[in-house]
């Protein structure tokens, strides 16, 4: 059997001021190719599938597009939740999709999502474990014992009953680290000690019962642990930090005997995602012009701000996402030490040296006290502060 490992779609999301649902719209329709001609069985699809709660119009348009391509080809989708999806909205008409081999897990209620895929002899069981907090773990195996995230996970794969005979794929969207050290990340999601995006570590040998871990959350492909536990990541370039990424998505082979293998499948963008270094007037020569249809980010190496650079960048790259500056102004910020500068300092005087550096006056009374509520909302500044 044959399977498509995909994740972290983030349909309807923008790159800086720029709209992607065209080339969103590019990459879904690629991937429906890849299904075709690698005579794919199924579609596990690792959370993240939309980049907001709410998701946009042009977001669920996109996906039904996807979904329905896949029905149409008779092949079996399975899909979960992640950290940046609504459980509510990515979960509406599940029942329905049920009848077209459209499986969906948004919430975990007790136990893992189950369904059998079949392709002739051949059989797997593939779980569903969608973004999860322990607190609803918790709720539903009150006996357990819970303290971290990675307990409350191994909590509820030991609640399940995995026949070790037969061949069983997990599909989940978590932060897996390895024995020595920590995926890579990529993309948007922060990086901690202890999580990612907010989502804490867990160990990979807590799904030792798998023949296959499909994972989303990181954006950079790669195995943890053991080649079968794998993140797929995002197949577009979502950030500055992807610019170097080889995009792509896992086709993964199973058989009989279980055995597991592992293709990675390049995707080719409709834009590529860039990063040029240099003076101005170097980056725009005719003959260092190259894709000026990719999305562009550029640091100018000029000494001076150059008077409305973005303006000028996108006269000959019109996707320039964001302009920054590398020279001896900028070095010799990095090298101040700020590290007491707040000491001894009220949050008035903080806001008040900001503002007026940013922008030449004196913050308005209004203005701090838009600023002083959003510090209490924040948890910076207290009442009594």
């Amino acid at each position: 059997m044959r399977l498509l490992h995909v994740s972290d779609l983030h349909l309807g999301r923008s790159l800086g001021d720029f709209d992607l649902t065209q080339d969103q719209e590019y990459l879904l329709d690629q991937l429906l190719k890849i299904a075709d001609n690698r005579s794919v069985d199924a579609v596990l699809i690792a959370g993240d599938v939309y980049d907001k709660a709410v998701p946009s119009e042009a977001a669920t348009r996109m996906l039904d597009h996807f979904l329905n391509g896949l029905a149409k080809r008779k092949i079996d989708t399975y899909m979960i939740s992640g950290n940046h999806d609504s459980d509510e909205r990515l979960n509406y008409g599940s029942n329905l999709f049920e009848a077209n081999h459209i499986f969906i897990s948004t919430k975990y209620e007790g136990s893992l999502y189950k369904q059998t895929l079949k392709n002739g002899e051949e059989e797997a069981d593939i779980y569903l474990l969608p973004f999860v907090k322990a607190s609803q773990v918790r709720h539903y195996l009150p006996e357990a014992k819970i303290e971290s995230y990675d307990d409350a996970v191994r909590a509820i794969i030991d609640h399940e009953k995995i026949d070790a005979l037969r061949c069983n794929i997990l599909v989940a969207h978590q932060f897996v680290t390895g024995k020595s050290r920590d995926p890579v990340p990529g993309g948007s999601e922060s990086h901690g000690t202890r999580n990612v995006g907010l989502v804490e570590k867990i160990g990979y040998d807590c799904f030792d019962d798998f023949d296959y871990v499909a994972l989303g959350h990181i954006h950079s492909p790669q195995q943890v642990g053991r080649k079968e536990v794998r993140y797929s990541g995002s197949p577009l370039k979502y950030s500055l930090s992807e610019v170097n990424n080889e995009k792509s998505v896992s086709l993964i082979t199973v058989d009989a005997k279980k055995k597991v293998d592992v293709e990675l499948v390049a995707v080719k963008p409709m834009r590529n995602v860039r990063h040029i270094k240099g003076k101005i007037k170097e980056l725009l020569d005719r003959s260092n012009v190259t894709a000026t249809e990719d999305f562009i980010y550029a640091t100018l190496t000029d000494e001076e701000i150059v008077n409305d650079a973005m303006g000028i960048f996108q006269q000959t790259y019109p996707y320039t996402v964001k302009i920054d500056y590398d020279n001896s102004h900028t070095r010799q910020i990095e090298q101040v030490d700020i590290s007491g500068i707040a000491k001894n300092r009220s949050f008035e005087d903080l806001i008040s040296d900001f503002y007026r550096q940013m922008y030449s006056c004196e913050i308005s009374e209004e203005e701090m006290d838009i600023m002083r509520t959003v510090a209490r909302e924040a948890g910076v500044l207290h009442e009594a502060d």
